[in-house]
């Protein structure tokens, strides 16, 4: 039998690993690396870093493929993320059937949770259904960077009494939703937050929540989406990828209690 731990391990700070995953950390032979390539390579020495800080253990070793790549220009979103986790599940298998002993015990570190827009799970479940591999697997939650954006804005996500939506840029290009006024945006590589530029909607906006390259804005969203703008293509250009995320929320004239 082997075993595999899905660890959420935050989204950027070492100190957002709880103790749970630290446990967790030191239960793991082998620790599975998806590279992403040279532009994402502080993702993968933040994932060590954070091994070197929590494990007590020096037996432990690191397993790295190189991470497939979604076809971008593809018409079919969906299929394509389908045909992504497809490709990305034969490089799973490969490392564990490869890599990881019987007996032993692997791991994928995930960015924020595991349960929030990461496909780790379904792809894990999905070799096990197909059998061939006598696996069992664990999740352990993480700090999203959706509880990171809003602590360091220092805001609740929601109004007393209402609902929030988390969504994707995709989605939100549709329209807000009707029934929240407050919407958690994510994946938006295109910025659908310019098209609510004429709107009273308040946005609250970061870039590499939780780590020394983090970016926060937040301000009437007319105000301030040019500087939004501004700031994501020079940290693009600097970095080579960005990873953001941001609340937007409709102004009302009621008070809240």
């Amino acid at each position: 039998m082997k075993r595999i731990l899905i660890i959420g391990i935050g989204a950027g700070n070492p100190d957002y690993v709880t103790i749970q995953a630290v446990n967790a950390l030191n239960e793991v032979d082998v620790f599975f690396v998806m590279d992403k390539g040279i532009a994402k390579e502080k993702l993968v020495a933040l994932r060590k870093e954070i091994c070197r800080r929590f494990i007590k253990r020096s037996d432990y070793r690191f397993a790295e493929a190189s991470s497939p790549e979604r076809a971008r220009d593809a018409a079919d979103y969906r299929a394509s993320v389908e045909d992504l986790n497809e490709d990305k599940q034969v490089v799973f298998e490969r490392l564990i059937s490869e890599e990881l002993s019987d007996g032993e015990c692997g791991a994928f570190l995930t960015w924020g949770d595991p349960t929030l827009y990461d496909s780790t799970i379904r792809i894990i479940d999905s070799i096990i259904r197909k059998g061939g591999h006598d696996l069992v697997f664990e999740v352990i939650p993480g700090i999203s960077s959706i509880q990171a954006l809003a602590a360091q804005h220092k805001i609740p996500l929601n109004r007393i009494g209402e609902s929030i939506g988390i969504t994707t840029g995709r989605r939100i290009a549709e329209g807000f939703p009707n029934n929240v006024d407050s919407v958690v945006v994510m994946l938006d590589a295109e910025g659908a937050y310019k098209r609510f530029a004429d709107q009273d909607i308040d946005i609250y906006w970061g870039a590499y929540i939780g780590t020394p390259d983090e970016i926060l804005v937040s301000g009437k969203l007319k105000d301030v989406v040019g500087d939004i703008e501004r700031i994501r293509a020079e940290a693009r250009k600097e970095n080579g990828w960005i990873m953001d995320s941001y609340l937007m929320r409709r102004n009302s004239t009621r008070e809240d209690n």
